[in-house]
């Protein structure tokens, strides 16, 4: 049985009872697991409030050492673009579906439990008006490198962030919309962790795309059922847009109920970039390690091109698709097919599957060091590395050092608004 407390108050309070302020301790009690998350000596103050006692009335606060996480807007350094993330509570449970659950898929088995810390995930997916402020960095960088300015050298390379070509053709892309509030779409997973790192540079904040584990924990909220409004399909009509209410096509994010923990859009619009590739035999490789299995221990690094995994389904999709453990798998070649550019874009998609691809951002509570940070964001395999680096050489796509004076380095160069 999944270990969760369904009530949320209860959960806190549980927490706020077991939790020591120096530890990461794992605590039973009947069948509520809780987990207290480990001091962070790079926490941020952003989303974080110091104190004891609860914020006053944010029920939602998830308590760590010294203090409390709690919901923030960022705001992208340079732009007055916002968006908000929420905390999720770390805990156990376990991953994939049951064998009888209906529509289950033999990749979401066998069960396995996992211990997810506390973390900040976005309430909703990435939108149009965020990530067309990381596709305008690639004239940015290639006007800076030009000029002479923040230079990228075989010493600063490993920070350096690669971004997105222009746009072959729009009419794909955009095909469904490019209203800034609707989600992004058919970038690829190397170009979604290039976003986190773009971000991240910006910000001073440890952004990134979410391990498999943790999605499908913050997808269900502490629910056991198919989806995280029940076992009921007609019950996902107040939370997703998917194959019976869209109109096949995207819509504003947030505009349907969230889940429990506040979270928009887990289910349907578009499905989302997670970390994992996706194996033949499940998670049967996971099911080996001692339990509870650590998030980070439980990822199936890539490997390969493909098959990665999307999760959530999206507008396009039956009910089923949708289900809290569903898994889809890329198909890298499949989904170039009409790119005319050899390589093909390791930024771009261009066919019809993945007008539902996006992404969603995860900051995790305790950051982890430099090289850590580098795994999630870098391109994993040398296919990857060549065809991005083939395309620089082209002139299409561009790489640059990023960092919070970005902005204005830019702006006193000329180059900016």
């Amino acid at each position: 049985m999944l270990s969760f407390v369904p009530n949320h108050f209860f959960w806190m309070c549980l927490k706020t009872l077991l939790c020591t302020h120096a530890l990461l301790g794992v605590v039973g009690l009947g069948n509520v697991r809780v987990i207290c998350a480990k001091d962070s000596s790079s926490q941020n103050s952003m989303g974080f409030v110091a104190g004891s006692s609860r914020p006053d009335g944010n029920v939602q606060a998830v308590e760590v050492p010294g203090g409390w996480m709690v919901a923030y807007q960022e705001k992208i350094p340079g732009t007055q673009i916002t968006f908000d993330m929420v905390p999720i509570p770390g805990g156990t449970f376990r991953m994939g579906s049951p064998d009888s659950e209906a529509d289950r898929d033999s990749y979401e088995g066998p069960m396995i439990e996992i211990r997810i810390e506390p973390l900040w995930m976005g309430r909703c997916e990435v939108t149009w008006a965020e990530y067309k402020n990381f596709m305008s960095a690639c004239d940015l960088f290639k006007a800076l490198q030009t000029a002479g300015i923040r230079i990228v050298t075989p010493d600063n390379i490993a920070d350096a962030v690669t971004a997105p070509s222009n746009l072959y053709d729009p009419t794909t892309t955009f095909s469904k919309g490019e209203d800034p509030q609707q989600p992004a779409v058919t970038m690829t997973q190397f170009s979604a962790r290039q976003y986190t790192k773009w971000l991240t540079g910006l910000t001073a904040r440890f952004y990134r795309i979410p391990s498999e584990s943790e999605w499908e924990y913050a997808c269900r909220a502490g629910t056991l059922s198919a989806w995280s409004t029940g076992d009921d399909a007609a019950s996902l009509e107040k939370a997703a847009w998917f194959a019976d209410n869209s109109d096949d096509t995207t819509h504003h994010v947030g505009t349907l109920s969230p889940n429990a923990w506040g979270l928009h859009d887990m289910h349907g619009n578009v499905c989302e970039w997670v970390l994992d590739q996706r194996a033949e035999d499940g998670y049967a490789v996971q099911s080996l390690l001692p339990k509870p299995i650590g998030s980070f221990e439980a990822i199936r690094w890539p490997t390969s091109l493909s098959p990665r995994v999307v999760r959530g389904g999206t507008f396009y999709d039956e009910a089923a698709q949708c289900r809290s453990a569903a898994r889809r798998g890329s198909e890298d070649l499949a989904w170039k097919d009409i790119d005319p550019n050899l390589p093909k874009s390791p930024w771009w998609y261009t066919e019809e599957p993945a007008l539902g691809v996006g992404m969603r951002l995860v900051r995790p509570y305790a950051e982890p060091d430099i090289a850590i940070k580098r795994r999630w964001w870098n391109a994993d395999i040398e296919s990857i590395r060549d065809d991005a680096e083939d395309r620089l050489l082209q002139g299409r796509g561009g790489r640059g050092l990023v960092d919070p004076a970005l902005p204005a380095d830019a702006k006193a160069a000329g180059f900016g608004g």
